[in-house]
């Protein structure tokens, strides 16, 4: 077994225009002030990252990883979610989706998911530079508007949609193995790889990929009200990430799990700040250590209540609990009675 490492922080919900949101050395001295030892980095916010730089420069990243290191901070991942929204777009989505592009391809469907995949790929290569094992994306979505369709979908629609999907990340996927990083999907309502069958499906088209992994959210599964703890037994050979964001699901006579159209603060399911949701999180820390999980806790600060400063703050906190530091001997030792071979043998009445 080994301890999680931790706590971190995800900055994408935090970097912002005024201080000490606006660069990266005084964003990485806000998080140690909070009590975090790592950050994951949104790679396509230019305030805090320069996604072709660390691409192509060694230098710029040890520069970038020393600047953190001054405030005893270290770089858990970098996060492409946005691009790889990109790299499968439905086009009922193209128009909300067309923000998170280059201002040069919007509008070109074909050319914004190829300027999605260079983007995937350069931020394979920096994770490289930066000496770092993991990358978190999203995977996109051609089915997604079928999820629960009227009428119903014709025979091999999402077949083809799901073929499709593995195409385009193959790619990507080999280039990943060519950096020797593990490509991790958060597995998400709206992407197309949003529970563990839909994962599988994809995992199948890629043959199995290696380096086709996950990033365990227990939020998402609570919303789906699916079970989250069990997932952690049939795919923690493929959980290479840990957000740790909290959540509850309230159905009512009036709404349920879609929600009714109704804002965050509204709906039967909510994100929460950790802690304050149904997350059974000490479980998932327990059954994460017992299976050799040895990456980052890394606190997503979603919540339609509380400020986030505060939020980020109570949020190291309680990863610091929540990790286990691993024992070395059983519990037990203290009665172990020092027989060999021979007395074990005498025991089960296997004499002679």
């Amino acid at each position: 077994m080994k301890s999680i490492k931790g706590p971190a922080l995800f900055l994408a919900q935090f970097a912002g225009d005024a201080a000490p949101f606006n660069s990266w050395q005084s964003i990485t001295a806000w998080a140690a002030d909070c009590g975090y030892k790592g950050v994951q980095v949104p790679s396509w916010d230019a305030r805090l990252f320069d996604l072709d730089k660390a691409a192509t420069s060694r230098a710029y990243c040890d520069e970038f990883k020393g600047v953190a290191a001054e405030a005893r901070i270290d770089v858990t991942e970098l996060s492409t979610h946005l691009q790889g929204q990109l790299v499968a777009v439905h086009p009922a989505y193209d128009t909300a989706f067309d923000g998170f592009a280059a201002p040069s391809v919007r509008g070109n469907p074909k050319a914004r998911a190829e300027w999605a995949v260079d983007q995937l790929k350069k931020a394979l290569t920096a994770s490289q530079h930066l000496g770092l094992s993991a990358h978190v994306t999203f995977s996109g979505a051609l089915a997604w508007p079928y999820v629960y369709p009227w009428p119903q979908r014709p025979a091999g629609l999402v077949e083809e949609a799901f073929d499709e999907l593995a195409r385009r990340w193959t790619p990507i996927l080999d280039h990943a193995e060519d950096c020797g990083i593990d490509l991790c999907y958060e597995i998400h309502p709206g992407e197309d790889l949003h529970d563990g069958i839909s994962f599988e499906m994809f995992l199948d088209r890629v043959k199995g990929h290696k380096r086709a992994n996950m990033l365990y959210d227990p939020s998402h599964y609570v919303l789906q009200h699916l079970d989250y703890l069990d997932h952690i037994d049939i795919y923690h050979d493929r959980i290479k990430m840990f957000h740790v964001k909290d959540a509850e699901l309230n159905p009512t006579g009036r709404q349920g799990v879609y929600g009714g159209f109704q804002p965050w603060v509204n709906r039967a399911g909510r994100f929460r700040s950790p802690g304050d949701g149904q997350v059974d999180f000490g479980g998932i820390f327990s059954k994460l250590t017992q299976y050799g999980f040895d990456g980052w806790a890394v606190v997503e600060w979603e919540c339609c209540l509380k400020h986030p400063e505060d939020g980020a703050r109570e949020g190291a906190a309680f990863v610091e609990a929540h990790i286990i530091r691993v024992t070395e001997k059983a519990f037990d030792d203290f009665a172990d009675a020092g027989t060999d071979r021979a007395a074990n043998r005498k025991m089960l009445g296997l004499q002679g």
